[in-house]
């Protein structure tokens, strides 16, 4: 069959003619992959490399390591605030986050005296400035690429999430392309010629990848339906107890964080939301009972004036629509577990990214082949971009809007 060699690769003689339906699904599985592949492509590595980002500005960034052997007992969430607030050149400390792992510092987020923004790292055990980092770091670069291209997040997002029902249409046709499909978990990769290697590498990736690429498609679908306005309610929020007149917060942190986490026995902090001139109050979000959600959703708030414990909410409180939401994030980076899920969520992540390149690569070796006896590599890349016809130049836009506006990013 023509399909049949089309997907195995080898030259078979012909026997029975292709049904219709079969060669249709055939042609849409080839368009899905093919025409929008270099976007695509991009886009998924990009996300791979985000699961890694904090790992990556480790490596960047010394100042963001410490020795996991100096590390005892619990964050030092007041000296840390203490210390980068009188760190120089800095005018207000916002946020702290708590160290991604041992060998990890905590991160400050800081406001500089002309309003620039960027981080300090800090000691988790004794509260010591370590360093300084830029707001523009790897995590943010692979992100913001990654999540909307440097795009304002209304156009952006909305952009790069309909890739997901690419996806979908991908994994449905793979079913019907692919016969007895469960046969392709131990398949061997033959080594007859390039394309048969290729055709044999996106068979048995897309078999093991079947659960990813639903994952990640229907988390995508999910942002791309929050991006047009079905985001879910937001968690509550407390109000200032007490009427406030913005100025300078006379805060005894160290009091109102014990207030915190005495009434919110077994959180495990992940956020820190420090008081401002404008707003007294001091946040603390983490981890609790609820799984799969974001550490916004177990917070705990305190007015610093007082160390009075304002509110509390429960990641076990959220209605359907907001579980929803909390849930999309953890799922779509794998980072709910640690170390043990995201570097599942990379090597699937770059499973997804090999499966958009060598989809592109067997068709465009199959144009090769069908032109000259000697394949080569300028011809199969030729076939690619002859392949993708009018629709490449919609990547190469998306492509270059992405690279204009990181640079004004780096520039801000």
């Amino acid at each position: 069959m023509e399909l049949a060699r089309e997907i195995d690769g080898s030259r078979q003689p012909r026997t029975k003619r292709v049904p219709k339906a079969a060669r249709n699904w055939w042609t849409v599985h080839q368009w899905v992959g093919l025409k929008l592949s270099l976007f695509m492509t991009f886009v998924l590595l990009t996300g791979t490399l985000a699961v890694v980002s904090a790992e990556i500005d480790w490596l960047l960034q010394p100042s963001l390591r410490v020795s996991p052997s100096t590390v005892e007992g619990p964050v030092a969430w007041a000296e840390i605030a203490r210390n980068a607030a009188r760190y120089p050149g800095v005018a207000r400390a916002t946020a702290i986050d708590a160290p991604t792992a041992s060998a990890f510092a905590a991160r400050v987020t800081i406001e500089h005296a002309d309003g620039s923004l960027g981080f300090l790292h800090a000691h988790p055990a004794t509260g010591a400035i370590q360093g300084e980092g830029p707001w523009v770091d790897a995590a943010r670069v692979l992100r913001n690429m990654h999540r909307h291209l440097n795009l304002p997040t209304s156009i952006g997002v909305p952009i790069v999430s309909s890739l997901a029902f690419l996806l979908l249409v991908s994994l449905v046709s793979s079913f019907v392309v692919y016969k007895k499909w469960w046969r392709g978990f131990a398949k061997p990769l033959r080594r007859r010629d390039a394309r048969t290697w290729w055709g044999d590498f996106h068979r048995l990736a897309g078999v093991w990848s079947l659960w990813f690429v639903a994952l990640i498609a229907l988390t995508s679908v999910w942002y791309f339906v929050e991006s047009l306005g079905g985001d879910a309610p937001p968690a509550p929020q407390a109000d200032i107890a007490a009427p406030f007149t913005p100025g300078p917060v006379r805060a005894d942190l160290a009091r109102s964080f014990d207030a915190a986490l005495a009434a919110y026995p077994g959180l495990r902090v992940e956020r820190v939301v420090l008081p401002g001139p404008d707003n007294p109050l001091l946040q603390l979000h983490g981890d609790f009972e609820a799984l799969l959600v974001r550490p916004r959703a177990n917070a705990v708030w305190v007015d610093t004036r007082t160390a009075q414990v304002l509110l509390k909410s429960d990641g076990r409180d959220l209605n359907l629509h907001q579980r929803i939401s909390e849930m999309a994030d953890p799922l779509h980076f794998g980072d709910f577990g640690g170390y043990w899920t995201k570097a599942v969520w990379f090597l699937f992540g770059l499973a997804l990214t090999g499966l958009s390149v060598s989809g592109a690569a067997i068709y465009s070796l199959r144009i090769a082949r069908d032109r000259e006896r000697v394949l080569r590599l300028s011809r199969a890349l030729s076939g690619m971009w002859q392949g993708m016809a009018h629709w490449r130049w919609l990547s190469v836009l998306l492509l270059a809007i992405g690279a204009v506006m990181l640079v004004e990013l780096f520039r801000q």
